[in-house]
């Protein structure tokens, strides 16, 4: 192997491979009960929202749930053009080989085709990171990118490393590179979840681009610490323990949805983070029957402690909106 990334074994880095090993066998155990049709959707929702929340994009959970459904929304058309690729590429996740450079090449075209002209292609000219006190990485010269990116998939088919330690490096080494002119953070964190796929099918389903999402500047952070370091260790260290976070938070919100009804997860699912008034959530859920929605629906939902209410002191008030528990 004529490659090999820079990174160390901290005591860290085995003490997460080890407690996540333990998970993974839980969530094993528990995934069948757990995994609802409604239930992988809404975390499929989660990831294509994270991801593109990352990089920027401002359509919000409600409008690319619509766009996944199918319909209509208002948006600028890049953000809209960036929503239906991510949608394309997650929805074809078993159909790419992790260790094909053509596949990455493929699922690029896919994420960034309608934004990029040079889509699918790596690039041919010098890019640079940037941060709030300016440039803080300057991507390898363009000339440079085809033979490192062999290398790198050369080392991703011949390491014997653990396969979670080798996605996060994996990730890490595609950001240095920054092969593509952009889409680069997308593309790795598409990979990543590719190779966690591959060593556990569990990994299918989890939000974990939606945990990054909530830790972006640790994100930012731990590339930037690997970078002045040379190495990616502490890049490993930061997306081991996001791993784990993810699995941790699928386990706990598919045991608590598993104890209620198909309506109240009907009504979670459509919900979100904002508030709702109740006529809201019943057009939502295309219902005209008030009294049917309250105790089928609403009143289960607030037993469980899964929805509060905006104004608690008034339960009664006209005005009363809802939405999913945040504590």
């Amino acid at each position: 192997m004529s490659y090999q990334p820079p990174y160390r074994i901290s005591e860290q880095i085995l003490k997460l491979v080890s407690d996540l090993s333990a998970a993974i066998a839980r969530y094993e155990l528990l995934e069948p009960k757990l995994m609802t049709p409604m239930l992988r959707k809404e975390f499929k929702i989660r990831t294509i929202v994270g991801t593109l929340e990352i990089e920027g994009n401002t359509l919000g959970k409600e409008r690319i749930t619509a766009i996944l459904d199918g319909k209509r929304v208002l948006g600028s058309p890049r953000e809209i053009a960036e929503v239906k690729g991510a949608i394309q590429v997650y929805d074809q996740l078993d159909g790419f080989d992790v260790y094909s450079v053509k596949d990455l090449l493929h699922a690029h075209q896919m994420l960034m085709g309608e934004i990029l002209k040079d889509a699918g292609a790596f690039r041919r000219s010098a890019v640079g990171v940037g941060g709030p006190e300016g440039l803080i990485h300057i991507a390898p010269p363009a000339n440079k990118v085809q033979t490192l990116m062999s290398d790198l998939f050369e080392w991703l088919s011949q390491t014997d490393a653990h396969p979670l330690i080798i996605s996060c490096v994996f990730h890490y080494e595609l950001e240095f590179i920054h092969p593509f002119t952009d889409g680069n953070g997308r593309i790795g964190r598409l990979w990543q979840t590719l190779l966690l796929k591959d060593y556990k099918t569990v990994f299918a389903s989890l939000p974990i681009e939606s945990i990054i999402r909530d830790h972006q500047q640790q994100y930012y952070d731990a590339l930037e610490a690997s970078g002045s370091q040379g190495e990616s260790t502490t890049f490993i260290e930061f997306m081991l323990e996001i791993i784990l976070m993810a699995m941790e938070e699928a386990m706990s919100t598919g045991q608590v949805t598993g104890q209620v009804t198909g309506q109240v997860r009907s009504l979670l699912t459509v919900m979100g983070d904002q508030w709702w008034s109740t006529q809201e959530l019943m057009d939502k859920l295309g219902m005209s029957h008030r009294q049917t929605f309250r105790e089928n629906y609403l009143n289960p939902a607030l037993m469980a402690k899964l929805v509060e209410m905006q104004d608690p002191d008034s339960p009664r008030s006209p005005k009363q909106k809802y939405r999913i528990r945040k504590t």
